[in-house]
């Protein structure tokens, strides 16, 4: 029995996947869950549609992210934080106040698809990766300053 995956299913395959099951965990799971719809003709032709449409739209996003990416570009961000007498950070400068930087210098990235490269403990310069999009990540340097 083949069957078209409406969402991701560990083990068996990805949302939009034409595969092959066993017809009573077709008939008895999949399909009454809605997770999958029989792979009839008419299935085929929409889900032919359907990623001729999202490859169209994730080529959009991409280019999207490439943008941002280059506008953002060597940038470096100054990031205030209190410090004590030997040069160590009270407390830790966290991907939010990364995401709050940006957003003052007009680019919205979102806090979750910010990564620091390393942990920042004390005064200095330090990198962090924006992932933008699955295929494009960008380097920004930031900079901890001393209130």
């Amino acid at each position: 029995m083949e069957v078209i995956l409406k969402t991701d299913i560990a083990g068996l395959g990805y949302k939009n996947d034409l595969v092959a099951v066993k017809p009573g965990y077709g008939r008895n799971y999949l399909i009454p869950q809605g997770f999958a719809v029989m792979a009839s003709e008419t299935n085929k032709k929409v889900l032919a549609e359907n990623i001729k449409q999202a490859a169209h739209k994730a080529e959009k996003l991409k280019k999207d992210a490439e943008d941002l990416a280059a506008a953002i570009g060597d940038l470096t961000l100054e990031i205030p934080a209190k410090v004590g007498e030997s040069g160590r950070i009270f407390g830790r400068v966290t991907n939010t106040q990364i995401s709050d930087t940006l957003k003052t210098k007009g680019f919205d990235v979102d806090r979750k698809k910010i990564t620091l490269d390393s942990e920042v403990k004390s005064l200095g310069e330090y990198t962090a990766t924006l992932d933008l999009h699955k295929e494009v990540k960008h380097k920004v340097k930031f900079v901890i300053v001393g209130e």
